[in-house]
């Protein structure tokens, strides 16, 4: 993890001392969240949740993207050959993506651009509801991820997509159900300083 912040920390340099700039990038999008491991009786799926937040870039060509969400990740659990209820689940929480993008076409400044981006996350859980079969305490607090993803800007307008795998568990002993993966989709605005 000190190799991580030290590489973040690297960058972060390289890119002020490239005459940063800054942009602020608040969004809207959605998500699709399922579990990695899947009980016997049926399989996990991915619902639609959604997310709200800003990232703020920081340098031109290469820049560092820190980033703060609400999000509502939903998973659903499909019973198939039983006569169990199909049971939907409810993650609300905050998602701190910390990553590195790389204009592939165009710039900052640019009537239309295509970047690269890809970084670390931490996702801290504020609320869960689902079925009792897994008790809203058993969800771990802190999720860690890596994503990778690329986005496409048109004047002051952007829409990013990123994939994000879960590097630890979502539950802590009860219920294992694996690790999160997630595709986030957002829209929004760019606003340079």
């Amino acid at each position: 993890m000190n190799r991580l912040l030290l590489a973040f920390a690297f960058v972060l340099l390289t890119s002020l001392s490239l005459q940063a700039q800054l942009t602020i990038k608040p969004a809207v999008g959605v998500n699709f969240t399922d579990w990695s491991k899947n009980p016997t009786t049926g399989e996990y799926k991915s619902k639609v949740g959604y997310q709200v937040g800003a990232t703020f870039t920081i340098g031109k060509k290469i820049s560092f993207e820190p980033g703060i969400f609400y999000v509502q990740k939903s998973t659903e659990l499909v019973n198939q050959n039983t006569n169990l209820d199909n049971v939907e689940f409810d993650l609300k929480g905050i998602r701190v993506p910390i990553g590195i993008g790389i204009d592939l076409l165009g710039h900052e400044q640019s009537a239309i651009g295509l970047r690269a981006l890809g970084g670390v996350s931490a996702f801290f859980l504020t609320s869960s509801e689902g079925h009792t079969a897994i008790p809203p305490d058993d969800f771990n607090d802190v999720s860690w991820g890596l994503y990778a993803g690329a986005g496409f800007n048109f004047t002051i307008v952007f829409l990013e997509a990123q994939y994000e795998w879960s590097l630890t568990d979502i539950t802590k002993s009860s219920v294992d159900v694996g690790k999160t993966r997630s595709i986030f989709i957002n829209a929004g605005i760019r606003i340079p300083l």
